[in-house]
């Protein structure tokens, strides 16, 4: 197995390090502490071609693939998590369309995406009562003479309340079950569409969170997309490819973190000699440093295997498992690594703590990772 980069994949990796380092992370801070969302830093980042890193070219996209699209990802989230996670949905929302969609689609709606004009896109699965159970979705699309009328309320939709272009998913045939639900195509600011809240979130202050009410939203027969009735695996396939997307960010907040406890314990002095040097603080630094390193490769694994066309779900499962469960930790102990300081926002480890928290929640939560994981198991051993 090849372990180098190709020169694009580093291209696209230095290109993404460079923005997190000059643009993201100085202003991290102010952002979080503003709620800002950031509107100019990802049409910024749309004209670096990172909103749509695995989107072909003539859609506006870099074509570079999965593995290229992790390596962005990683260096975003180490600058800030907030930007990372509104590029992770765009790009999840413009691939899903460039190739599901049909070729008006495509043409309407991904340069949009790439470029930064819709400023970002939105997901909006998730419902009040229907977070890790889609298929118990209570949106309805009714059909009309001219399309289609949307009603209901969507939760915990990242970027819902600026996107331009929403994936909206709804049942079209309640005796179908799964089979009976439908997505949607949905431009930002149509009749109907209104923000119900944005969520007061412990983490990722510079990503909006919103809960959206569609009230007899209209849209047309063209904004079908991948057909009715085939909804439920337009969401599963873009979820498999977005938990590679959301194991790679938790390793870019917690690589951030880790480097910065390495560079405190470097610096702080306590009995004669640097913290790093005491055998405690040592080990639990290495323990991270390999955790992450586990978890790196496990997420480019599962980046790699899709980007071939080979079977991903387990990998992108088990990616996004031990990539968020031990990110977590890594924070935990670069804030223990900082002691009394490390509780202040004096120090970036407090917001990498509270950031990382949710990457065990959304696009499928470890629970439903371990399901996932276990029932391909038992498969495997029919």
């Amino acid at each position: 197995m090849d372990l180098n980069l190709t020169e694009e994949q580093r291209a696209v990796q230095k290109t993404a390090r460079d923005f997190a380092e000059r643009r993201l992370a100085p202003a991290a801070h102010a952002r979080d502490k503003s709620c800002t969302f950031p509107t100019a830093e990802l049409r910024e980042l749309g004209a670096l071609g990172l909103l749509g890193v695995a989107v072909p070219e003539e859609l506006g996209g870099a074509g570079a693939g999965m593995v290229a699209y992790s390596l962005a990802m990683q260096e975003l989230a180490r600058g800030d998590a907030s930007v990372a996670v509104a590029v992770s949905v765009t790009n999840m929302v413009g691939e899903l369309v460039s190739r599901v969609g049909d070729e008006a689609q495509q043409r309407r709606h991904v340069p949009r995406l790439t470029s930064g004009e819709a400023v970002c896109g939105a997901f909006a699965l998730s419902e009040p009562q229907a977070g890790s159970d889609p298929a118990g979705l209570a949106m309805r699309a009714e059909k009309t003479a001219s399309g289609w009328r949307l009603s209901g309320t969507k939760q915990w939709i990242t970027g819902g309340d600026r996107a331009g272009v929403l994936v909206v998913w709804a049942v079209t045939d309640p005796a179908a079950g799964h089979k009976g639900i439908t997505a949607f195509l949905v431009e930002g600011g149509v009749k109907g569409l209104t923000v119900g809240r944005l969520e007061d979130k412990m983490g990722l202050h510079g990503s909006s969170t919103a809960q959206l009410v569609l009230d007899g939203v209209e849209v047309g027969d063209d904004a079908v997309l991948g057909g009715v009735g085939g909804g439920f695996r337009l969401a599963m396939m873009a979820l498999d490819g977005g938990r590679i997307g959301i194991a790679s960010q938790a390793i870019g907040i917690a690589r951030g973190a880790l480097e910065a406890a390495i560079r405190y314990a470097g610096d702080r002095v306590q009995f004669g000699q640097p913290i790093i040097r005491h055998q405690a603080i040592g080990n639990m630094l290495a323990d991270a440093a390999t955790w992450l390193d586990a978890a790196t490769l496990m997420t480019l694994r599962a980046a790699a295997l899709k980007e071939s066309g080979a079977p991903f779900s387990d990998a992108a499962a088990m990616a996004k498992l031990f990539a968020t469960e031990k990110a977590g930790l890594i924070c935990d102990i670069a804030l223990q690594v900082h002691g009394g300081y490390g509780y202040t926002t004096d120090f970036p480890v407090e917001r990498a703590c509270r950031d990382v928290r949710v990457t065990r929640i959304y696009e499928g939560t470890s629970e439903i990772q371990r399901i996932v994981i276990a029932r391909s198991l038992l498969a495997r051993g029919r």
